[in-house]
């Protein structure tokens, strides 16, 4: 198994396509498990916090928690609690957190992972919409 990357995973339930997740990119502190805290909250699942596994199958990206960690999540503020998590989850979309102004009509960009490459949404994860603007970016995958 690769070395975990610094990343949380969340999935969303497609009908007729199954768990989609996106891969939450940022440094410490940049709001990756405040962002995915608010998806579960919105009924997307856990797949890993702050650290993930990531490995291509087949040409599509998956993610993993490592062991130590999987089934939960660090909620500031209130320590590591349980979350409802999935053991494996295909990554359809990368996102990078950052606290930079994001541009209003971005040209498409991608991130490769592990050899696969991803649709990229940068935003600034502080924004109420923040849940949101992710949910429409996968879901127009």
């Amino acid at each position: 198994m690769t070395q975990p990357v610094h990343a949380t995973v969340v999935a969303q339930w497609a009908p007729g396509r199954g768990w989609r997740a996106a891969a939450l990119f940022g440094p410490p502190g940049a709001g990756k498990s405040d962002l995915a805290l608010r998806l579960i909250g919105a009924g997307w699942r856990l797949a890993a916090d702050d650290y993930a596994h990531l490995f291509a199958a087949s040409g599509s990206l998956y993610a993993r928690a490592p062991r130590t960690i999987a089934g939960k999540i660090e909620v500031r503020g209130v320590g590591v609690v349980p979350a409802c998590a999935l053991d494996l989850a295909r990554v359809v979309l990368a996102v990078e957190l950052g606290p930079e102004p994001v541009e209003r009509l971005p040209e498409p960009a991608i991130r490769r992972v592990e050899g696969v490459d991803l649709p990229l949404l940068r935003l600034d994860p502080r924004e109420a919409s923040a849940g949101e603007k992710v949910a429409a970016a996968i879901a127009r995958l």
